[in-house]
């Protein structure tokens, strides 16, 4: 690729990607030596784009963070991608975000094509945001877990429970889903050896732990298929749980690492949790004990053994 303005497009679209790309891959996706690629990237520098290079056999070049966003580059699909995201945002329960959305969209429309103008006007009246309440999510809380998603990175994270109580989690982050208005990080706990959901706003403090992870087999096609419930049986024990509790469904939502769908209200005082689950019957009976309220299991007979076991332990605390 001769065209050096064409060429220093290219290699942009391409660092643009969040990942490091190693000197020679660039080089044979350009067209040109190594030589050329170190030569336009001192262009991209001298132009503010902040490119990082990073030495070894794993080394190469990635587009950093810097003290100023330069312009991007984008595809007509990106920007129609962009545009109707944007119209969109305000449904998604991220907090603050519905003024920056109406700015940034203001900028992006007033340098669109008549074309795209008009497929983003199409798509957008087509779109009805939700006006649920919900509990919001802080953007930097989404921007980090969504960087290690894409990066393939653990995370270590404080996690809420329902009642407010603290643990700390070590995961590797599989994917980011929405429902009902909540967002879920679907992951694998390296300390409770599991894949997890977690509600996104009970999540603070993420941190990316820079340790790269290979990717495990999710049972389900995609992390919103697993926060839905769409699971496959990929051979970890599962048996289906059925517990009435004696207090309300907004009470008792995500304290049981319940997802969507398995808590329905029977009346304003009394919920029924049922689903397929793969936690440990130990945990569960230790997590209905916490909460504090009159329950009634059902099955699975495991769980009602674990409870019959830990009752058993506490009578001879007390001296029963």
């Amino acid at each position: 690729m001769n065209d050096t303005p064409a060429r220093l497009l290219r290699l942009l679209s391409l660092l643009q990607t969040p990942r490091e790309w190693p000197g020679s891959e660039l080089a044979d996706r350009l067209g040109v030596t190594d030589r050329t690629v170190r030569r336009d990237i001192d262009r991209l520098r001298e132009l503010g784009y902040p490119v990082e290079a990073t030495m070894g056999a794993m080394g190469g070049y990635r587009l950093v963070a810097g003290t100023a966003m330069p312009p991007l580059l984008v595809d007509d699909d990106e920007a129609v991608a962009i545009a109707v995201g944007l119209r969109a945002a305000a449904g998604y329960a991220v907090a603050g975000i519905e003024e920056a959305s109406v700015r940034a969209l203001t900028k992006l429309e007033q340098v669109l094509p008549a074309k795209l103008r008009r497929r983003v006007h199409i798509l957008g009246t087509a779109l009805v945001p939700s006006t649920a309440d919900g509990p919001t999510v802080a953007p930097e809380v989404l921007t980090v877990l969504a960087a290690a998603v894409t990066n393939r990175e653990r995370v270590r994270f404080t996690y809420l429970d329902g009642a407010g109580a603290e643990s700390k989690r070590h995961a590797e982050p599989m994917g980011l889903a929405t429902s009902n208005r909540r967002w879920y990080l679907v992951g694998y706990d390296i300390d409770r050896n599991g894949w997890r959901i977690y509600r996104v706003d009970r999540i603070e403090r993420p941190n990316a732990t820079g340790s790269r992870f290979t990717p495990r087999e999710l049972p389900a096609t995609d992390a919103a298929a697993y926060v839905s419930g769409r699971r496959t049986d990929w051979g970890t024990p599962t048996f289906r749980l059925s517990v009435t509790i004696r207090a309300p469904a907004g009470q008792i939502a995500g304290r049981l690492g319940d997802a969507p769908g398995e808590l329905t209200a029977i009346d304003d005082t009394t919920c029924r949790l049922e689903g397929t689950r793969d936690d440990s019957p130990e945990w569960l009976a230790h997590r209905l004990i916490a909460l504090g309220a009159d329950f009634q299991v059902h099955e699975p007979p495991q769980l009602i053994e674990r409870l019959r076991a830990t009752r058993t332990r506490i009578d001879r605390a007390i001296g029963l």
